[in-house]
């Protein structure tokens, strides 16, 4: 798999189990890119939905994908501290087109505090039916969250003091 170099401006797709693109995020600014782990800014950008509908992200976000785990994590820089939104899917892939995942419904959003919340599990319950989610998937899924909610207590990865920051400020010296 190639990677996104430093510096370059990507664009991030999300799609859903059946194929179907879900969300497009215009440009992230990559800040590292290895075949593992990929890291990258962005502030205000354009989202476009599979319906037809954009709007504009409200505040500068450092995003958090990696290739051996089935989530990736925005870090949202707020007034009132860092929130974060969890996004569990399918680890990333990159082609000269984009960053790709397939979303898989649930998230966990993590307030400055690091109390967080699981969100969407009737979204999930109803795709799994629609999508005809393989049951190994819901597996993963499951251990996912439990490894997220480890990764928050622990305050690991992008979860880690000064994580959000160190990358902030390197992304601000591409703006």
């Amino acid at each position: 798999m190639d990677f996104p170099r430093v510096g370059s401006n990507i664009e991030v797709q999300s799609y859903k189990h059946n194929g179907n693109l879900h969300r497009v995020w215009e440009e992230t600014i990559i800040l590292k890119g290895t075949s593992h782990e990929v890291i990258g800014g962005n502030d205000r950008i354009l989202v476009q939905e599979s319906d037809g509908r954009q709007w504009r992200t409200r505040e500068p976000a450092i995003c958090f994908f990696t290739s051996k785990h089935w989530f990736n994590v925005i870090g949202m820089i707020r007034n009132d501290g860092i929130y974060y939104y969890c996004n569990l899917g399918t680890p990333f892939t990159y082609d000269e087109e984009a960053l790709k995942y397939i979303d898989y419904d649930l998230d966990i959003k993590v307030f400055p505090d690091m109390t967080y919340k699981l969100l969407d599990e009737d979204e999930f319950t109803l795709h799994k039916k629609q999508m005809n989610y393989p049951d190994e998937v819901e597996i993963i899924l499951r251990r996912t969250v439990d490894e997220l909610v480890s990764w928050i207590s622990q305050q690991k990865g992008p979860f880690e003091p000064g994580f959000i920051e160190y990358w902030y400020e390197r992304f601000l010296q591409y703006r």
